[in-house]
């Protein structure tokens, strides 16, 4: 498939592009936890278009779900922002375990990973906050400013759904989109041409 390269995107007007429909309708449907979140979701989204930031439809999508228990993985260069996103779920009446990207202190020497400057470095890690919030046994989990590569091993390791919130990047203030509105960041990424 090449839907990045499509102009048209008919296929949201209904127009199937694919020799597979039937068994992506089945995908959806295919069980209870699925159907049901794909259900939550649309609505979520259809009741709130527009109306809600992001921080706020995670939390009405998390109560609609009945969410006993959510997980926060949060980068430690976000512990402020993260700190806040705390108090907001649990003032929803939401339970928060928490893993900060340093959890277990286990420094990259020990990972086998370069360190410049000599310093003592700890690793980030994603599997050890997967992990922690595995045994807390949350329902949902929530990547909030993991960097690169990080987040997809934070992904792979979580046995609850995943949403993301916030993604890491510290050139643009945590908005990697930027990079495609600006024409000039636009220009450098495309080799010159916008």
């Amino acid at each position: 498939m090449k839907c990045a390269e499509c102009e048209k995107h008919e296929c949201a007007k209904g127009k199937d592009c694919t020799p597979f429909r039937r068994e992506m309708i089945d995908a959806c449907t295919r069980g209870s936890d699925v159907e049901h979140m794909m259900q939550v979701a649309d609505t979520v989204v259809s009741d709130f278009y527009m109306q809600k930031t992001r921080v706020e439809e995670t939390i009405e999508f998390i109560k609609r779900m009945e969410y006993d228990k959510v997980g926060l993985a949060f980068c430690k260069g976000l512990a402020d922002e993260a700190a806040t996103l705390n108090r907001a779920l649990k003032n929803a009446g939401i339970k928060v375990s928490s893993a900060c990207c340093k959890i277990c202190g286990i420094t990259k020497e020990e990972m086998n990973i370069p360190v410049k400057g000599g310093k003592v470095a700890v690793s980030c890690n994603p599997v050890g906050q997967a992990e922690i919030l595995n045994r807390d046994k949350t329902d949902l989990n929530i990547a909030f400013g993991l960097c690169v590569g990080h987040d997809a091993l934070f992904n792979q390791a979580s046995e609850a759904p995943v949403t993301t919130l916030v993604v890491k990047d510290r050139v643009l203030g945590h908005n990697p989109a930027a990079a495609l509105y600006s024409g000039f960041y636009a220009a450098r990424l495309n080799g010159g041409k916008k």
